[in-house]
C-alpha cells in the first residue's frame, strides 16, 4: 500500500486530500472523504464564521478520523476563522490566498498543523520557514484561484527545494495522474474537480451534470486583468466576464461587482448564470459515485500503475 510520512504525521491512512472547494467543501463531502482513510477539508468559505463552525461540530459526529478545515486568508471573516478553529479544536488546517504568518504562533501553540496551498518555490520556501507542517503545490490546471506554474513544472521543483512534505494539486483525476505526481515527489495528492462528483457531494445536481458533461476543452481561465485569475467551466457567466475583462470600457468595479456571489449560485442554486469552477480534468470526470470509491481508484490504482513500471524494461 502506498504509504507517506504525511500519513504518520496527520494520522490518515491513504496519502490523498480533497480539496477544500469553496461552498462545496463541507462536513458531508470531508466526513466521507475521512472515514475512506484520506484527509477530508472543510470550507471556510461559507455563509459566515458560524456557519462553518457548525460544519465543523457537524463533522466531527460523522467521523472520528482526522479532517481540516481549508482558510482562504483574505476573506473578511478570516480572522474570526482563524481563532475559531482553536476553539473548536480543528488539528488540521490548509490555507490559502495569502500568508498565515501572523496566526501561526497560535496556531502551534494549539498544535495545529498548517499546510498552505503555494504556487511558486518562493511561496513554498517562506511557508517552510515560517513553520508549515507541509505545502499543497497547486498548479494552474485546478479549478478555482490559479496560479501561473503548471503541475509537472511546479511539483518537482518545490520538492527539490523543501524538506518538508509536499502534496501534488492540480491536473489530477484518476490513478495515471495520481501515480505521475508520486513518481515526481509528492507525499500526497490533493483532489477537488472529482469528488465534486462525489455522492456525497452536497454541490447542486446542475453543477455535477456540468461537471459530468465536460470536455478537454470546457474550461476557461477568467480575472487576470484583475489579478486573481479563476478557472470554471464556460459558461454563459464566464463567457460574459471574459467579454467584460477584454473591454477596456468596463471598469474593474463593475466586473468585480458582476462576479459577486456567481459561485454560491452555482453551487447551491445551480444557476446558469453562476460560477462553475472546474480544473482541466473536469472531462475525465464520468459518473457519480461515493467518496470511497475514489480515493481507493485513486490511490489503489497508483499503487498498481507503480508496481507495474518494470513492464517498461527488459
Amino acid at each position: 500500500m502506498i504509504k507517506s510520512r504525511i500519513c504518520g504525521i496527520l494520522g490518515i491512512k491513504y496519502p490523498i486530500f480533497q480539496g477544500g472547494m469553496a461552498w462545496v467543501a463541507d462536513a458531508s463531502l470531508a466526513a466521507a472523504v475521512s472515514n475512506a482513510g484520506g484527509l477530508g477539508l472543510i470550507s471556510s468559505v461559507n455563509a459566515g464564521t458560524e456557519a462553518v463552525r457548525a460544519e465543523v461540530r457537524k463533522c466531527k459526529e460523522l467521523t472520528d478520523k482526522p479532517f481540516g478545515v481549508n482558510i482562504m486568508l483574505q476573506a473578511p471573516n478570516a480572522a474570526e476563522i482563524a481563532q475559531m478553529v482553536i476553539d473548536e479544536g480543528v488539528k488540521i488546517l490548509t490555507t490559502g490566498a495569502g500568508s498565515p504568518a501572523q496566526y501561526m504562533p497560535a496556531w502551534q501553540e494549539a498544535g495545529i498543523k498548517v499546510i498552505p496551498v503555494v504556487a511558486s518555490v518562493a511561496l513554498a520556501l517562506k511557508m517552510q520557514a515560517i513553520g508549515a507542517t507541509a505545502v499543497v503545490a497547486e498548479g494552474a490546471e485546478s479549478g478555482g484561484h490559479v496560479g501561473e506554474l503548471h503541475t509537472m513544472a511546479l511539483l518537482p521543483q518545490v520538492v527539490d527545494a523543501l524538506d518538508i512534505p509536499v502534496i501534488g494539486a492540480g491536473g489530477i483525476c484518476d490513478a495515471r495522474q495520481a501515480a505521475a505526481a508520486f513518481i515526481l515527489g509528492a507525499d500526497a495528492i490533493q483532489v477537488g474537480t472529482r469528488f465534486l462528483a462525489a455522492e456525497e457531494c452536497t454541490a447542486h445536481q446542475n453543477y455535477k451534470d456540468k461537471i459530468l458533461k465536460a470536455t478537454d476543452i470546457s474550461t476557461i481561465v477568467t480575472g487576470k486583468t484583475l489579478g486573481h485569475p479563476v478557472r470554471s467551466l464556460k459558461t454563459p457567466f464566464s463567457k460574459t466576464f471574459a467579454k467584460m475583462e477584454a473591454d477596456p470600457s468596463v471598469k474593474p468595479e463593475e466586473i468585480l461587482s458582476f462576479g459577486t456571489g456567481a459561485l454560491r449560485k452555482a453551487v447551491k442554486e445551480g444557476d446558469p448564470n453562476g460560477s462553475y469552477m472546474a480544473g482541466e480534468v473536469a472531462g475525465m470526470v464520468r459518473k457519480i459515485e461515493p467518496a470511497k470509491d475514489i480515493v481507493e481508484d485513486l490511490i489503489l490504482g497508483a499503487e498498481r500503475i507503480l508496481r507495474g513500471t518494470d513492464r517498461y524494461f527488459e
